[in-house]
């Protein structure tokens, strides 16, 4: 049984999503505030962690990168908060999904499920494979741990997932659908920018040209391309 860490100051909306998915076959701790999550998860880590972003105390997005050194499980914003900056705010210090509030049960449903899946999966295809090499850049999927010229590089969760995807596929394009399908959970719909965040971090942080990348090359229209010769 998948288990759920409920971030949520709202009680009833609280209650309401905790009971929904406990019929679902999940097991839901909630909490009100931040003041506590840090030291919930390092003692029970959480399969999934539903965090929303207006909260006394913290916000979300402070807790989130609080979270993030110690937690690499997928974590979904959900807010009344409407706004494009917001979203890519979120995808940038590690939210892997974002939803607004008022959500609809069974969207907040789907959303949770997806996830888990794409979390199983990245789990499941490592089962062989737990380490990339290309020139000075060097992947570890176990330890989760990127190196360029044998410097560490710190990367967010999410962003250290679109690499490790992207590398496995060297050479080979990886389409916008795949991408979004497998690492944020639901189908492309040509306006949302999660991967052109998730990309556009990537190449900042790997020394790549942001305006001519050789790196990572956007392929217009269809995808992404990882250039396996192009880290020395």
């Amino acid at each position: 049984m998948p288990d759920i860490l409920l971030v949520e100051d709202d009680t009833r909306l609280s209650q309401l999503v905790s009971e929904y998915l406990k019929q679902h076959d999940f097991n839901v701790r909630c909490l009100s505030d931040g003041k506590t999550l840090l030291t919930s998860v390092k003692q029970n880590p959480p399969d999934l962690i539903v965090l929303d972003v207006m909260l006394p105390g913290d916000n979300g997005f402070t807790l989130c990168r609080k979270l993030r050194p110690h937690y690499d499980g997928p974590l979904l914003f959900m807010t009344a908060k409407n706004s494009d900056f917001d979203h890519v705010l979120g995808l940038e210090i590690g939210a892997d999904d974002y939803v607004m509030k008022p959500v609809e049960p069974r969207v907040l449903l789907a959303r949770i499920q997806a996830l888990l899946r794409r979390s199983q999966s990245q789990q499941t295809s490592t089962e062989n494979v737990s380490s990339l090499h290309f020139g000075q850049l060097q992947i570890d999927y176990l330890a989760r741990k990127v190196t360029l010229h044998a410097k560490d590089v710190p990367l967010t969760s999410h962003e250290f997932d679109m690499l490790w995807k992207l590398a496995s596929n060297a050479s080979q394009l990886v389409d916008r659908n795949t991408l979004y399908r497998e690492l944020i959970g639901r189908e492309y719909d040509g306006l949302d920018r999660s991967a052109d965040v998730r990309i556009s971090r990537l190449r900042k942080k790997l020394l790549d040209d942001p305006r001519h990348p050789y790196r990572i090359k956007t392929i217009w229209g269809k995808g992404f391309y990882f250039v396996a010769d192009a880290w020395e």
